[in-house]
């Protein structure tokens, strides 16, 4: 699934005519990336929610793709990434790992590197993380499992059990591989309501296994969200 429905508000006045998923980078539009991306890696049952500028969004992709992609019509409500989920539910059932990428992050690195360690680990879920400075990070043990979140900023901390004071913290990625039962358990626990997948990972991660994944090698990383990062992802794109 792909998480293209939010307003950009940090990339006006360009996501006041278009939604921030079709801002181009290298002269592509982000959402034709990602689904390249995602095609590329052997997905071909791929699920894009919409809310601003829907309209346009979902006509660039029946346009280009056909009903090849589902879409997940939030123009009612923003629902954010876990009420997102539970919306895009009858899309998302069965069996296989489902991949969470957010419209907006521009990389290159393996997604099929990343499932091998999903599959390989058992996990719940496995989140993309790097140790870039950011000022809310995610804690693991030396495991790599999830114990909690930390912002830097205020200092709060936050954790179902007590954390033991040497954690590692990790900033997140915005792409996460997810089993499908947890989009169920968020349904049980929130319903058709508005709310983050970040606190549920963070609340539930004494029960769940949730595991850190750090891409071996070099690779390009970058949140189009702001205009001097959108620029940085241009670059590299030539």
């Amino acid at each position: 699934m792909i998480f293209a429905a939010g307003l950009g508000t940090r990339l006006r006045p360009l996501t006041d005519h278009m939604p921030k998923a079709l801002i181009e980078v290298g002269g592509v539009p982000q959402i034709d990336r990602v689904i390249a991306r995602m095609r590329e890696a052997g997905i071909d049952d791929i699920t894009v929610n919409v809310h601003h500028h829907a309209d346009m969004l979902e006509k660039h992709i029946r346009d280009n793709y056909g009903d090849a992609i589902n879409i997940s019509d939030e123009r009612d409500a923003l629902l954010d990434t876990g009420g997102a989920l539970v919306k895009a539910l009858p899309f998302l059932k069965g069996d296989e790992p489902i991949l969470l990428y957010n419209a907006d992050i521009f990389s290159n690195f393996s997604i099929e590197e990343m499932a091998a360690a999903h599959v390989s680990s058992a996990a719940a879920a496995t989140l993309l993380t790097s140790s870039r400075q950011t000022s809310r990070y995610l804690l693991f043990d030396a495991d790599g499992r999830m114990r909690g979140w930390r912002n830097v900023s205020t200092g709060e901390e936050r954790s179902p059990r007590p954390l033991a004071g040497n954690e590692i913290p990790l900033a997140f990625g915005g792409i996460h591989i997810i089993e499908p039962r947890l989009i169920e358990r968020m349904a049980s626990e929130y319903g058709q309501t508005k709310f983050s997948i970040t606190p549920f990972y963070v609340g539930s991660c004494a029960e769940e296994d949730y595991r850190a994944f750090q891409p071996f090698g070099s690779y390009d990383w970058v949140d189009i969200g702001r205009p001097e990062t959108l620029a940085i992802a241009r670059e590299l794109a030539k």
